[in-house]
């Protein structure tokens, strides 16, 4: 059952956490710290989830997270009609077969598969919320649409927020320890807070428009791409399909700085566009809804304010080429909810929030930048890059989307000179990058070792335990608040998790047998030991007390 946020006297609501925005990262934040057994009450002005095809590309480091969440499944039977489409096609016409493939494969040969248990999945966002919004409101949050935050105000112990129902108007004052703000790029929250933010600001402008036509799928043929970039310069734009049989979304330039107004895009403009660009001149075309965006590359100024914490599009905004944005918003929530959960919890010290801004901010800028370079090689429809942007294919998009690192923050042993997105993907158990995946069997089940990082740090040290690094956690666990969690891995009757085939659970890690390694709730290397040490106890109390910023 569903657990409300405590009402106090006088009308106040209080709960641990505010959550202002229900779109993806709002409900991202949600389900995760639903999962870690938070309290929260979300909030979005909106009467619903999207209702309009958008943000459908999910790589794979976020569906890691939503897979260790339990949602990976049900995402992907809501991504099923675009299951098989894969490639990005830029061609001036969709009639014959002009044009080249920027990439026919997400993941050509299967090779991901040595990284993660995880792949990419294309589920745009209005298939994507209804599924976060059913697992989120299982768990320990409150969710109310219709329901928007009229004012807020900070002081060192909490948020005081008034809310108010658009269907009732009624008020409700609410009472939160901390307020995490998803509420979009022109974020009232930060706005309030006064936040600046860097960057070259606005890119380019589109018009989303969706359309239906039953004979454009006998002009696509057999090329199931994710989106195709129409060049011609009479009319260029994007097509992205959306059933593979009739619904389509096509991005359509859009130049308000040159006094265009969202009026002038017109069903016969639109259609004509269209029919330009994909090259029939009689195809069927039936405009069924537009929606305009705006591309920008900014990065707030920083993410944390006392108890307010920005988190996706009002922390960041980049091209949307790729899906960096959305992406790296979900992973902003679950770098927060966990750090979240450790502070309320009482197992890690308020100073570990300080982390959230060191750790995501840098990954944001380093991301931007990127997602604007791809944006220039794949020349998206309205965007004019500056003089030597782009160059040549882009590559490495998997060290941008699995590889990056956090040189500081909650980690200890991390080269604080160390590129956030370094050249190479390099997971070999570095502190500050995503920890190592290997399949190991856990009693009867299989399961990848990052199924194993959710709710509390795990130490991984050998079976063999040659330098007493179990031990030294189970005795720590009794005897501070940290919920430690301490696993043996390799093969033999002491092995907590017997690796697969001839693995080796030391190497794939970067330690002997005589070390180990401290992975966090979310996945990330806080910290290792090459190998044995006098006294692990000791070491282990100093590194946690360290990474969890506990006095």
């Amino acid at each position: 059952m569903k657990q409300r946020a405590d009402q106090a006297d006088h009308g106040t609501l209080r709960v641990p956490v505010l959550i202002v925005g229900g779109s993806l990262v709002g409900l991202s934040t949600s389900l995760f710290l639903g999962r870690l057994g938070v309290r929260h009450l979300l909030v979005e002005r909106h009467a619903g989830t999207s209702i309009h095809p958008r943000g459908r590309g999910n790589n794979v480091r976020t569906m890691e997270l939503f897979r260790v969440a339990g949602v990976e499944q049900g995402i992907r039977r809501a991504a099923a009609t675009l299951a098989d489409n894969h490639g990005i096609l830029q061609t001036p016409t969709l009639v014959g077969d002009a044009g080249e493939w920027l990439f026919k494969e997400i993941d050509p040969g299967g090779g991901l598969a040595r990284f993660s248990p995880s792949g990419w999945c294309l589920c745009s966002q209005n298939d994507l919320e209804p599924v976060l919004l059913d697992q989120a409101a299982r768990l320990c949050g409150e969710l109310r649409f219709n329901t928007e935050m009229m004012s807020f105000d900070s002081d060192p112990t909490g948020v005081t927020a008034v809310v108010k129902s658009r269907e009732t108007g009624e008020h409700t004052t609410v009472r939160a320890d901390y307020l995490v703000a998803a509420d979009g790029p022109r974020s009232p929250v930060r706005e309030q807070l006064g936040i600046g933010r860097s960057g070259p600001g606005d890119l380019f402008h589109n018009v989303s428009v969706t359309f239906r036509s039953r004979a454009l799928a006998d002009v696509v043929g057999e090329r199931r791409f994710i989106v195709c970039y129409l060049t011609n310069p009479d009319a260029d734009g994007a097509l992205l399909p959306v059933d593979n049989r009739e619904n389509w979304v096509f991005h359509a330039p859009w130049h308000p700085e040159h006094g265009e107004t969202l009026e002038e895009f017109t069903d016969e403009r639109c259609i004509e566009h269209i029919r330009r660009a994909v090259g029939v001149a009689d195809l069927d075309v039936e405009i069924t809804g537009r929606a305009p965006w705006h591309a920008a590359q900014r990065v707030a100024e920083r993410y944390r304010s006392g108890r307010v914490f920005l988190a996706g599009d009002s922390a960041h905004e980049m091209s949307p080429t790729g899906a960096f944005g959305s992406n790296t918003g979900i992973q902003d929530a679950h770098n927060l909810a966990w750090k979240l959960a450790a502070v309320l919890g009482r197992w890690a010290g308020e100073g570990l929030l300080d982390s959230y801004d060191a750790e995501r901010r840098p990954v944001a800028e380093a991301t931007s930048a990127r997602a604007a370079v791809r944006s220039a090689e794949h020349s998206h429809p309205g965007f004019t890059p500056p003089p030597g942007a782009g160059g040549g294919p882009q590559r490495g998009i998997l060290n941008v989307a699995l590889g990056y690192r956090y040189p500081q923050g909650a980690v200890v042993g991390a080269d604080p000179a160390a590129a956030v997105v370094p050249e190479n993907l390099d997971l070999s158990g570095e502190p500050g990058s995503r920890a190592p995946h290997l399949w190991v069997r856990r009693e009867e089940e299989r399961v990848s070792t990052l199924d194993l990082y959710e709710r509390t740090p795990v130490l991984l040290s050998d079976a063999g335990d040659p330098s007493g690094w179990h031990r030294a956690a189970v005795r720590l666990a009794q005897r501070i608040p940290v919920p430690l969690t301490s696993y043996r891995v390799g093969t033999g009757t002491g092995a907590d998790l017997v690796t697969d085939g001839d693995a080796d659970w030391a190497q794939a890690h970067g330690v002997t047998r005589g070390g180990a390694v401290l992975v966090r709730p979310d996945g990330f290397v806080a910290w290792r030991s090459a190998g044995p040490v006098a006294d692990a106890e000791t070491v282990l109390h100093e590194v946690l007390a360290k990474a969890l910023a506990r006095d």
